[in-house]
């Protein structure tokens, strides 16, 4: 067998966000968008009529847990995003929701699919992107997930 016939094994901070969107799209919440992997979100505004939930693979720590093993650290950003038409609070309160609704889920959670990491801290240090808000018409939060296991 030829190094380029062989089978690579995602790195461990792909297959956790692999396994953060296959949670997304199982998960029973209130909304049911189909989340994705990207490393760059970038969306025509035409796109963000609809509900998007991208996930990103963000940073990787290494802190050493032993003389063999590393505590590995995963930090995995989760954008929400929908572009809106009134931004009143009908309209942005049940994405509020819902950004909780999924920190709520991931909250010390191991990951289905890839039960090795656990999730040790969840962020939502972007409520909303005023940014976005003001130049797109479009809610967008940014939940931080941060995974951890020894490796």
């Amino acid at each position: 067998m030829t190094a380029a016939s062989a089978k690579l094994t995602p790195a461990t901070v792909i297959q956790i966000a692999d396994s953060v969107v296959a949670e997304l799209n199982a998960a029973d919440l209130s909304k049911n968008p189909t989340a994705q992997r990207l490393y760059v979100p970038d969306f025509d505004l035409e796109d963000m009529k609809e509900l998007r939930v991208t996930v990103v693979p963000r940073e990787v720590g290494y802190l050493p847990l032993d003389r063999a093993t590393n505590k590995y650290h995963a930090t995995i950003d989760v954008a929400v995003q929908k572009k809106f038409s009134k931004g009143d609070a009908k309209e942005i309160d049940p994405l509020v929701v819902y950004v909780e609704e999924i920190a709520d889920y991931f909250r010390l959670k191991r990951l289905n699919s890839f039960v090795a990491a656990r999730c040790i801290k969840v962020e939502n240090a972007v409520l909303y992107s005023t940014e976005h808000w003001t130049q797109f018409n479009q809610f967008t939060s940014l939940l931080t997930l941060t995974f951890e296991l020894a490796k």
